[in-house]
């Protein structure tokens, strides 16, 4: 599953959350049942909003993603010719 931040412009935090692609987090209350926290004194209703996060990552599996293994059956290929 994802990971996503969320930020709560009423108490300035940003929570880190893994959750499905379909849910649709809206409230601090939403935000801290998902992560599993303590809401403190934050109002429930207070908005949230997900923020762009740099730690996407990306995993290409399988043979043809580096250059060298694009290469390597052309390389082949022409010596045998």
């Amino acid at each position: 599953m994802p990971k996503y931040d969320y930020y709560c412009d009423e108490n300035k935090q940003t929570i880190e959350v893994t959750h499905s692609m379909t849910i649709d987090l809206n409230t601090w209350g939403e935000l801290c049942e998902v992560a599993g926290i303590d809401i403190k004194e934050t109002r429930k209703e207070a908005p949230v909003r997900r923020i762009i996060s740099k730690n996407v990552g990306i995993a290409f599996k399988g043979s043809g993603f580096y250059v060298t293994d694009s290469n390597t059956n052309k390389k082949a290929e022409s010596k045998s010719a």
